[in-house]
C-alpha cells in the first residue's frame, strides 16, 4: 500500500546559516552602527535569542531574519512570535522558540482535516511524525495538495513516499 510521512522538521544547519547571515547582514547595516545587538541560535534547545537597543530594532532583526531564512528554504512558520520582548535595563530582549515536530493536539487537528476531506485514506500519529496511506499514489497526491491549501501554523514536509 503507498503510504507517506507529514512530519514538520527543521533543519538546525540551514538554520544556523541563515541566522550567520541574518549577523552579519546586520551587523553591516547603517542604522545599527554602534549599537548593541546579540543574535545567538541555541542549537540544543531550538531557541534564537536577540538582543537590541529598543523594540524598533528587534522587529527589524526579525524582518531579516523572516526573509534570510525563506531564501534559505526555511518556512516562515517556523518561528514562534507569541512570546514579546522584554526590557532589561537599557537592552530590549526576545527569545524566539523554533517549532520542531508537530504536537499532539496539532496532529490530532491535521488527522481531522485529513478525514473531513472524504478522501479514501488513513492516517496515523505515530509520535511527531504523521503516517498517510491509501489504496492509490493519486489519492495521497490529492493529500499532498489539501495540506498546501491549508493554514494551520505549521511547516510541513513530506517525506519516506513509498509505493
Amino acid at each position: 500500500m503507498p503510504s507517506f510521512d507529514l512530519v514538520s522538521k527543521v533543519d538546525i544547519q540551514t538554520l544556523d546559516n541563515a541566522i550567520n547571515v541574518v549577523s552579519k547582514e546586520i551587523t553591516n547595516r547603517f542604522d545599527f552602527k554602534g549599537s548593541h545587538v546579540v543574535i545567538d541560535l541555541n542549537k540544543k534547545e531550538c531557541k534564537i535569542n536577540i538582543e537590541a537597543d529598543s523594540e524598533m530594532k528587534i522587529d527589524q532583526i526579525l524582518d531579516v531574519m523572516i526573509s534570510r531564512s525563506m531564501k534559505q528554504g526555511l518556512a516562515a512558520e517556523i518561528f514562534d512570535f507569541s512570546k514579546d520582548a522584554f526590557i532589561s535595563g537599557k537592552v530590549s530582549k526576545k527569545e524566539v522558540p523554533v517549532k520542531n515536530g508537530i504536537k499532539q493536539e496539532d496532529a490530532k487537528k491535521i488527522v481531522k482535516l485529513i478525514k473531513d476531506s472524504g478522501l479514501k485514506v488513513q492516517a496515523a500519529i505515530m509520535d511527531d511524525i504523521i503516517r498517510i496511506t491509501g489504496k492509490k499514489i493519486d489519492d495521497l497526491q490529492e493529500v499532498i495538495a489539501l495540506t498546501k491549501t491549508w493554514n494551520i501554523g505549521i511547516a510541513l514536509q513530506f517525506i519516506n513516499m513509498k509505493s
